[in-house]
């Protein structure tokens, strides 16, 4: 459930930013521009149900499947969420510096060309892009929150949703220690932590599905290898654990890893440690409304 918790807090906290922005641009302008804050509450709800929507269509089309073809599916979008969880990291890096300017330029030429239609599209696209990414996210989560009732996993989602607006609040206020830059910081390697998790969990669910249904597979030499375990950390912390688990499903830990993860983990972090090297932080403005 931290999973479900942290994801639905992070990416609420993202919206409430865009959604922040605009209002303030819009409402703290002349009478012109406070004309599109109907445009703006607008495409916040026609996000909200695109969202919504993909949510149902994925758990809809989870159904219509069956047996292996379902695995493969659930094992497809833990995958899915993973890449989209460093991609959303590498577009922050990229974007954040000119997030507010980017948008505010945007919401000038829709005032000044009366184009009100533009800032529906813009908030709408905004809030469905999080909230797509969310009902991702969570829907590859769940495959590994197996264990926890559909009303925990909501439950985590709804205290998630509230710390987002009690977060948003207090970065609002533009304190030196609690800022938007420490935010994205800290809450980036949060995110690449987890995405790296994810990808070992469909990885491995995925190599464990071949071993079932595949004696070719199973028979191959090489696949022993890889599925040998390289050490025993159980002494130090049981990831069958409560606790253990928490951290497992976080960071991607494993007690007892095989070469297979091992070699995964320590890939999955040269490729992006050496990729965001390339890009620069973000310098995301602390006064973001």
């Amino acid at each position: 459930m931290g999973q479900v918790l942290f994801i639905v807090w992070r990416e609420s906290v993202e919206a409430l930013l865009v959604v922040g922005i605009l209002y303030a641009w819009l409402n703290n302008g002349d009478a012109a521009a406070r004309r599109g804050l109907p445009y703006l509450w607008g495409g916040v709800a026609a996000g909200i149900v695109t969202a919504v929507a993909l949510g149902a269509a994925l758990l809809g089309f989870s159904e219509l499947l069956a047996g292996d073809a379902q695995t493969y599916f659930q094992i497809g979008m833990v995958l899915i969420a993973a890449v989209l969880i460093v991609q959303m990291v590498f577009w922050m890096r990229k974007h954040g510096r000119t997030l507010k300017k980017d948008m505010e330029s945007s919401l000038k030429e829709s005032t000044e060309a009366g184009n009100w239609w533009g800032v529906f599209l813009l908030v709408a696209l905004a809030i469905a892009r999080e909230g797509s990414e969310t009902a991702v996210f969570l829907y590859g989560i769940g495959m590994g929150e197996q264990d926890a009732s559909r009303g925990a996993l909501i439950f985590a989602g709804a205290v998630g949703f509230a710390l987002a607006f009690l977060t948003f609040y207090l970065l609002q206020l533009g304190g030196k220690i609690f800022s938007w830059r420490r935010f994205f910081q800290v809450t980036e390697v949060i995110l690449l932590l987890l995405a790296a998790g994810l990808l070992l969990t469909g990885v491995e669910k995925l190599l464990d599905l071949l071993l079932e249904s595949s004696d070719w597979f199973s028979s191959l030499n090489f696949v022993s290898t890889l599925t040998a375990p390289v050490w025993n950390t159980s002494w130090l912390l049981d990831d069958s654990s409560t606790f253990g688990s928490l951290v497992s499903t976080l960071t991607g830990y494993r007690a007892r890893p095989a070469l297979m993860s091992v070699a995964i983990y320590v890939i999955y972090w040269l490729v992006v440690s050496s990729a965001l090297g390339k890009l620069k932080k973000p310098q995301v403005n602390k006064q973001a409304a």
